[in-house]
């Protein structure tokens, strides 16, 4: 969420660099067009002073350099204005891209908050289950249950069907199954090692209504 921040924050940064730079440049350019508008009046008032035709003729060459200086100037001027335009809107889209991702980050943290106060609560509930079930083990099922779990990522309890390990689908002995089959004490997969546990079939539904003799 940070990541996205940050990013959004760099957009609008840039962008309002870009914007000052397009203002720094329209500013120097401004400062030339001055130069040259107080050249271009010299020069005119010099055209007035002059006595010769060669005077009059160098006299509005530099008149009409300068006037050509302006128009290029000025020019650059209206491109700059336009591409300010275009980079006071890229500014504005960039805030409000900024102000949608701090409205979706801070939605995104509640939830995250809310989501943190569930499980935490689940953790709780789960740890004190876990509390009382450990309570009613012996010391040795514990710490087998123990070992197996941390040598198997927590998974320390695999169901037998079939004669077959239901995690690491290999058969068992006859002898093994058939133990496991009673649900009375700790019996260990040959495999995996995980402890096995079955699960009663459920007997079939029967009907207490009996066939009715015929008349």
């Amino acid at each position: 969420m940070e990541t996205r921040l940050e990013a959004a924050r760099q957009n609008v940064a840039a962008a309002k660099e870009r914007l000052t730079e397009n203002q720094n440049a329209r500013r120097a350019v401004e400062k030339d067009v001055a130069v040259h508008q107080g050249r271009l009046s010299k020069f005119r008032e010099q055209a007035m002073a002059v006595k010769t035709n060669q005077e009059y003729a160098a006299v509005q060459k530099e008149i009409g350099f300068a006037q050509g200086e302006i128009k290029t100037l000025e020019d650059r001027i209206l491109e700059l204005m336009v591409e300010a335009d275009d980079l006071t809107a890229t500014v504005k889209h960039a805030e409000s891209e900024l102000a949608a991702e701090q409205k979706s980050v801070e939605a995104d943290r509640r939830a995250m908050t809310a989501d943190h106060a569930t499980l935490k609560a689940s953790l709780e509930k789960i740890a004190a289950e876990r509390a009382e079930v450990v309570r009613g083990l012996s010391a040795h099922t514990l710490a087998v249950f123990e070992l197996v779990s941390s040598r198997r990522h927590g998974v320390a309890v695999a169901q037998a069907r079939d004669g077959i390990c239901m995690l690491c689908h290999v058969r068992l002995r006859p002898q093994v199954f058939n133990t496991v089959l009673r649900n009375d004490q700790i019996v260990q997969c040959d495999s995996c090692q995980r402890i096995l546990y079955s699960v009663p079939a459920t007997a079939p539904a029967t009907t207490d209504s009996a066939p009715q003799p015929a008349q």
